[in-house]
């Protein structure tokens, strides 16, 4: 039983991450877009989602909104991406811009 549970258990981490790398992906990716840029790489723009998620989801925890969607968790990582990328733009006081 222990071995069942600890192989579930191992499933369910693979698929969490596997659930955020997709959703850093998407906010990344429309972040990056959005926010006058040409996005980061697929690294750079799953780097940003995820960062955005956590940020999104504390200025959303900080309003009492939360979502157990998918659609609900890229909109706040998305959120919370163009959030961060524009905390990295003013802090490196550069803009990316297409070519």
């Amino acid at each position: 039983m222990f071995a069942a549970t600890a192989l579930s258990f191992a499933a369910l981490e693979v698929g969490a991450i596997i659930w955020w790398l997709v959703v850093g992906l998407i906010a990344g990716a429309l972040a990056g877009l959005v926010m006058r840029g040409g996005g980061y790489g697929i690294v750079g723009d799953i780097v940003v989602g995820l960062v955005g998620a956590l940020v999104g989801g504390f200025v959303a925890g900080l309003f009492g909104l939360g979502s157990s969607s998918f659609v609900g968790s890229i909109i706040i990582a998305f959120i919370g991406a163009c959030i961060f990328i524009a905390i990295l733009r003013a802090v490196s006081g550069s803009t990316r811009r297409r070519v």
